[in-house]
């Protein structure tokens, strides 16, 4: 039996773990609310760790957003995703903790560079303005879980994930994902029979999509595998790994999908005044796939679900 610590379980990847860990139904899970745990405040993160002890810990606490939040938002995003992530890294280090996930994001990787996206391609060039800050603290991230390792002979993982979408996602309009703004957005405009829904951006730039319940499987794949196996893959990566899907989509296709999901049949306007982003961001996943990993949801599987649980979100069916 191992004590298992899940960071953020009530966010979309942190209740994505949670449900997947209680189906295998062989190992104690911790959790705390956010009322009885402020992850930015480091006292009460080193004694709650000191206290527990847990064996393994999944760091899935984060503050993430979309381009208006990122850029509404520079200080939160640097500030709080560095506080978190330093807090629970060292606490771990303190509290004897074997093995930890850290859980960064494809925003790390520069702008405009060569796809698919290679774990090597870290800090070769300059990355998108738009979310500039918090890639800066999910590379800060990578690398003090890897000078940690290297410093203490700890086994500190991390994880670079595509896009993510799924349930129990953020659904607010201003602070939300490209996925869960578009159903928010649309499912509206249906109800309120409008003609047309604009769409920031020219719905060109093309994304990759992973549900997170693949995500969680992949988390739990990777902390499963043996110490020697997963450094051997990541031996040119200083500890950690791309997770994608492994192809791409358009804004344009991926809001077209959505409107079909939802049954909208409005017009949409794609306001180019508003920023694109990276223009391609696809993951070159082909180490963690060797390594026997794959994702199992397809988009339009994924998309139905996670509509089904926007509106059972909202009370509606």
């Amino acid at each position: 039996m191992k004590k298992i610590f899940i960071a953020g379980h009530n966010g979309m990847v942190g209740s994505a773990i949670l449900r997947k860990l209680n189906c295998l139904n062989r190992d104690f899970l911790l959790t705390r609310e956010r009322s009885e745990l402020d992850l930015l405040n480091q006292s009460a993160v080193n004694d709650f760790l000191l206290k527990e002890r847990p064996d393994i810990v999944y760091m899935a606490g984060a503050k993430v957003g979309g381009i208006l939040a990122n850029s509404k938002y520079p200080a939160k995003f640097i500030y709080e995703n560095l506080t978190v992530q330093s807090n629970l890294i060292h606490a771990s280090y303190l509290a004897g903790v074997e093995r930890l996930l850290f859980l960064g994001s494809s925003c790390i990787y520069p702008n405009n560079i060569e796809n698919p996206i290679k774990e090597e391609d870290l800090m070769t060039g300059k990355l998108e303005w738009t979310n500039e800050p918090y890639a800066i603290a999910k590379i800060a991230g990578i690398k003090t879980c890897s000078s940690y390792n290297r410093e203490y002979g700890l086994d500190y993982r991390s994880i670079m994930p595509t896009n993510l979408y799924g349930l129990n996602d953020n659904y607010d309009p201003a602070d939300s994902h490209v996925i869960p703004a578009l159903i928010q957005r649309i499912h509206y405009a249906k109800k309120a029979n409008a003609e047309s829904v604009t769409i920031w951006g020219s719905g060109k730039p093309r994304r990759e999509f992973l549900f997170a319940d693949d995500l969680a499987d992949a988390a739990i794949f990777i902390m499963g595998l043996e110490k020697n196996i997963f450094d051997e893959s990541t031996k040119f990566t200083n500890g950690y790994l791309n997770v994608g899907y492994g192809s791409d989509i358009t804004i344009e296709e991926l809001t077209y999908k959505v409107i079909k999901t939802i049954g909208y049949k409005g017009k949409i306007i794609f306001d180019r005044s508003k920023p694109d982003g990276t223009k391609k961001k696809l993951l070159d996943s082909k180490r963690i796939k060797n390594l026997g990993w794959e994702p199992k949801t397809e988009l339009d599987q994924g998309l139905h679900s996670t509509y089904k649980d926007f509106l059972s979100s909202i009370n509606e069916k």
